[in-house]
C-alpha cells in the first residue's frame, strides 16, 4: 500500500503572498484527495507538505509551478520524504 503513497514539501518563490496561492492550494488538495497542509514562510515564500497517492501528489507539485491566477511563480523547491501517513486533512497552517 505504501509504495503508492508518496510524501513531498515544496517551497515555492516568486509573488505568491497575498494572492489566494494557500486557499487554493488547499482546495486543490482536497480534491485530489491529498493530506497536509499549506503556510506562509517570513521570506515571503509558501511552505506545502503533501501526502497521498503518487499520482495525486505529483499533480497538487505540477500545480504549484503556476498556482492561482494572480499568483507569479519564479522556483518550486521539492524534497521527497518517507511516507508517515501522519496527516489527517488539508490544512492551512499559521
Amino acid at each position: 500500500m505504501t509504495q503508492n503513497m508518496l510524501r513531498a514539501r515544496a517551497v515555492i518563490e516568486g509573488r505568491v503572498q497575498g494572492v489566494f496561492f494557500r486557499a487554493s492550494t488547499r482546495d486543490e488538495a482536497r480534491k485530489l484527495g491529498i493530506q497536509g497542509w499549506v503556510r506562509n514562510l517570513p521570506n515571503g515564500s509558501v511552505e506545502a507538505l503533501f501526502e497521498g497517492d503518487r499520482a495525486a501528489v505529483s499533480q497538487i507539485l505540477a500545480w504549484c509551478y503556476q498556482g492561482p491566477p494572480y499568483a507569479a511563480v519564479h522556483k518550486v523547491h521539492v524534497s521527497y520524504e518517507p511516507y508517515l501517513g501522519d496527516q489527517k486533512g488539508f490544512q492551512v497552517a499559521y
